[in-house]
């Protein structure tokens, strides 16, 4: 009976599971870009900011701009690399690999520098500049409005920079404007005032008058007393595991993603020199 012979068929030498993960990964970060770039679309379209150009000198504190900025970035990135993964395209894969590259580089960099200027001030101080430009355009931009009241209501629960007494920097709630008739002279946002229990509305009025001579009441009572910088400065240091924990994770999935990139493209690589 002759021998049978078995015939081993020739299989690909690119990793399935490799290709299809950082493509199915990549697709959920284009997804999450593209929706983060439409609001940030979306909010300058509503301040009429795509023809209204006088309003971008404050565009680095703009959050609708920082969001089409970071929406855009990441929608490229996950553009590359998932239609690299899928097509196994090696031009994209190695744009895709250099732009992460390039990324977490960045990263890197920004981490040591303020690992190295935390005792100087730095941070502090650009903080600080942040916090005023803030405070002087309170009611000119809805956005920045919305990011200041969310930062002293519920993310840090403070008021001003140092305290109450920063708001004098605005127009409307200095003291001085009491002579052109603004309610809100000598006061406070409501988003320096305390949330009272088992209040269901706040009062948006709460911080009328709070920093005239005389005020009747307990200012500790009424508002927080405590800056955002000091307030901010204790978040980080009773949070500095979760952050450090954070931005670990986040290089390390960078640098999956980059020797992800790089083992598919040289999988693509062994494969057309096969069939060449």
């Amino acid at each position: 009976m002759p021998a049978v012979r078995k015939y081993r068929r020739e299989t690909s030498e690119i990793s399935c599971c490799l290709k299809y993960l950082l493509f199915t990964s990549n697709v959920f970060i284009w997804m999450a870009a593209l929706m983060v770039l439409a609001v940030g679309i979306w909010a300058w379209s509503e301040k009429d900011m795509f023809r209204n150009i006088a309003k971008l000198s404050f565009i680095a504190l703009d959050p609708a701009f920082v969001l089409i900025i970071l929406g855009g970035i990441t929608f490229l990135l996950g553009f590359m690399g998932s239609v690299g993964a899928l097509r196994e395209n090696t031009c994209l894969l190695a744009a895709y690999a250099i732009f992460l590259s390039i990324l977490l580089i960045a990263e890197i960099g920004f981490c040591a520098l303020a690992f190295v200027l935390k005792d100087k001030g730095w941070i502090k101080d650009q903080a600080t500049e942040g916090l005023k430009a803030f405070i002087r355009h309170y009611r000119e931009d809805a956005d920045q409005q919305n990011l200041i009241d969310w930062i002293q209501e519920d993310w840090l629960q403070c008021c001003g920079i140092d305290g109450p007494k920063d708001w004098d920097s605005n127009n409307y709630f200095n003291c001085s404007s009491i002579a052109i008739g603004s309610r809100e002279a000598c006061g406070v946002p409501f988003s320096c005032c305390r949330r009272r229990p088992q209040e269901l509305i706040k009062n948006k009025q709460c911080g009328y008058d709070v920093r005239k001579e005389g005020y009747g009441m307990e200012l500790s009572k009424i508002i927080y007393e405590k800056g955002c910088v000091q307030a901010g400065e204790e978040w980080m240091e009773h949070n500095l595991i979760i952050i450090s924990t954070a931005v670990i994770a986040v290089m390390f999935f960078q640098i999956l993603g980059i020797c992800f990139a790089q083992n598919l493209r040289a999988d693509i690589y062994t494969q057309k020199s096969k069939w060449h």
